[in-house]
């Protein structure tokens, strides 16, 4: 469910997608020839923390504060999903900014968030699950790991939460990959970490923070992540559907995906993380599912404002390039 770099979604837990292209090369020529007139070096890096709280607005109000509180960084979106009981908070700034932003949300999440009371239906390990840093403009992929390593070192340090560096910042071939990380979740980390050398963590103890769990942080390109649901109850079709399209079940190649239930709507839902929309589009992963509904008798639900994907609520000021020009 995360929310990135093209698109910002205003859909919370309904049918949303990225802007299936990269940024238009006019847009960041002219954006960069009016910060360069203005005497500021165009540098932007985005991040896209995922914290474990969807439910209670003034906690994630108070870590969006906190963000952006620092200096040079701008909160673009703010998402809340109470059946994943998890909110994404996109901002951008340069590198010193959004590395100081990114530790004062960190800051703010494990002072705020008790794991041991959380429950949703998204994978977690912690109060600040997931720290991407994504390289868009004037800054390299190389710089974004630097960084991730950076603000991964001052979390375990800082906070005493223990730091998994994951994508092209991962120190070890099978860390890379997310769902390796958060296997067995915060209840199953909480025991592997301390009797598994195998989960030894980059930074900081081999032990979760008693209330905060543990961190994972990385430096990858813009993400596709987007959530379809679908009109039943029966969650064992969502799984069936995510296990068919996901490139680990040898389904679309740089597709990941999950089935969940979402009991408060009385539908399933099959989230989906595109690493390489050029390697599969939208639409052929958006048509897997579809054909793949149809056959268990269920349908695309949430008929929006794009006729093809079904996007519920979509506006013009979801995009980052709009906003960019604000």
């Amino acid at each position: 469910m995360a929310f990135d770099s093209h698109l910002l979604s205003g859909a919370g837990s309904r049918s949303f997608a990225n802007k299936s292209k990269p940024f238009p090369r006019k847009v960041l020529r002219n954006w960069d020839l009016r910060r360069r007139r203005s005497g500021i070096v165009a540098e932007i890096v985005e991040c896209v923390p995922n914290f474990s709280e969807g439910r209670r607005k003034e906690i994630v109000d108070e870590i969006a504060s906190s963000i952006a509180s620092v200096p040079g960084v701008r909160v673009l979106d703010t998402e809340m999903d109470p059946d994943h009981n998890r909110s994404v908070i996109t901002f951008i700034g340069d590198r010193a900014g959004v590395a100081e932003a990114a530790l004062q949300g960190a800051r703010t999440a494990v002072a705020r968030i008790d794991m041991n009371q959380h429950r949703g239906a998204h994978p977690r390990v912690g109060a600040l699950d997931v720290l991407p840093f994504v390289p868009i403009l004037g800054v390299t992929m190389d710089d974004c790991v630097a960084l991730a390593r950076s603000v991964g070192k001052r979390i375990a340090d800082e906070l005493q939460v223990p730091v998994y560096l994951y994508e092209a910042a991962a120190t070890r071939p099978d860390r890379k990959a997310l769902p390796n990380l958060r296997r067995g979740e915060y209840e199953g980390l909480k025991v592997a970490i301390e009797t598994n050398p195998d989960r030894k963590p980059d930074f900081g103890p081999s032990r979760l923070h008693p209330t905060a769990g543990a961190c994972i942080v990385g430096a990858r390109p813009v993400l596709i992540a987007w959530n379809v649901d679908l009109g039943t109850k029966d969650v064992g079709i969502a799984k069936r559907i995510a296990k068919a399209i996901r490139e680990s079940d040898g389904g679309l190649p740089a597709v990941r995906a999950k089935g969940f239930e979402l009991p408060d709507r009385g539908l399933v839902q099959v989230s989906m993380n595109m690493t390489d929309y050029q390697r599969t589009s939208l639409i052929q992963a958006f048509e897997a599912i579809r054909s793949l509904a149809a056959k268990e008798g269920v349908e695309i639900v949430e008929a929006g404002a794009t006729q093809y994907f079904k996007l519920a609520r979509f506006h013009r000021e979801q995009i980052l390039e709009t906003r960019l020009w604000d």
